[in-house]
């Protein structure tokens, strides 16, 4: 029976390079990482790496043993996380992906409580404009706004938001506009994610819609909603933003509603996971409390 032990041994070698630097990793000296290396090609009787003194190669071999082991490490580790959660313990390492400006309004504060019923459970939260691959930077769950182009991944809907223009009352004493086109007089804030998104349906007052494309080209762009919103703080201009970034703003008077009469498409935040037949118990307790959460208010 080959030990599981030497699997992991495997899998460091090929992810660090080198006997060194796996050696490493695994807090081992570099002579038992070789042995055990010597040692699993012996016993399934097929090599596995090509050594030579400067690098080492994968074997066509052990191209296809590194993916089986990788995949059995990973069945492994979620059978051990799956038996401690039955008793309430979740542990290892839980990688959430999310926008910076989302992450920082709801998903940071939602995780600190989190880790505080799961203190065995390392939480990780990257943050960036740009959506992650999950499957290619092994993340856990991605945290999703708006369109949902991964049709591979699995998607849970956490909650829905409105969005809505807005911009400083400064700016608005120089035209006050009644309506879509009068909007679009005004200088505009756009996110450059959203520069070849479809035009908008807009209820209006009288209980039509009206199809609608912000400005194009925008005085200033961002891919970043806190650049845009810190834009508009500025008084450059109009931005299109989320109600759940901007409504400390339109309370305190920095920012106005403009066109409240006029209603923009609710937006969706979904939870997003690879599609398994297996869904790690902590990915399943992690997005239940999200729903919670946001469901609570």
């Amino acid at each position: 029976m080959v030990s599981l032990d030497r699997f992991e041994t495997f899998k460091a070698v090929v992810d660090a390079g080198s006997f060194t630097a796996a050696a490493a990793a695994l807090g081992q000296s570099r002579a038992v990482v070789s042995f055990n290396i010597k040692r699993l090609e012996q016993e399934i009787g097929v090599a596995l790496l090509i050594r030579n003194t400067r690098s080492l190669a994968l074997t066509d071999a052990g191209a296809r043993f590194y993916q089986r082991c990788a995949d059995m490490l990973e069945q492994a580790r979620l059978a051990i996380d799956d038996a401690r959660a039955e008793h309430g313990e979740l542990s290892g390492a839980l990688r959430v992906t999310a926008t910076l400006e989302y992450g920082l309004a709801k998903i940071a504060p939602a995780i600190q409580a989190f880790a505080q019923l799961h203190p065995a459970l390392q939480v990780q939260l990257s943050t960036s404009s740009l959506h992650a691959d999950l499957i290619a930077e092994r993340f856990d769950i991605a945290i999703r706004l708006g369109s949902l182009p991964e049709a591979e991944l699995h998607a849970v809907p956490l909650a829905r938001f409105d969005i809505f223009p807005v911009a400083t009352p400064a700016l608005l004493t120089q035209e006050q506009p009644g309506d879509l086109a009068a909007l679009g007089r005004l200088p505009w804030l756009g996110h450059s994610r959203l520069k070849h998104a479809p035009p908008w349906l807009v209820d209006t007052p009288d209980g039509s819609q009206t199809s609608w494309l912000p400005p194009h080209p925008a005085r200033l762009s961002s891919d970043s909603a806190s650049i845009l919103r810190a834009y508009a703080l500025a008084g450059l201009g109009v931005a299109l933003l989320p109600d759940w970034l901007v409504n400390a703003d339109l309370r305190a008077g920095r920012l106005c509603r403009l066109l409240p009469d006029h209603t923009f498409p609710q937006q969706g935040i979904h939870a997003l996971y690879p599609r398994t037949r297996h869904v790690p118990a902590k990915v399943r307790a992690f997005i239940d409390f999200l729903r919670e959460r946001e469901a609570a208010g």
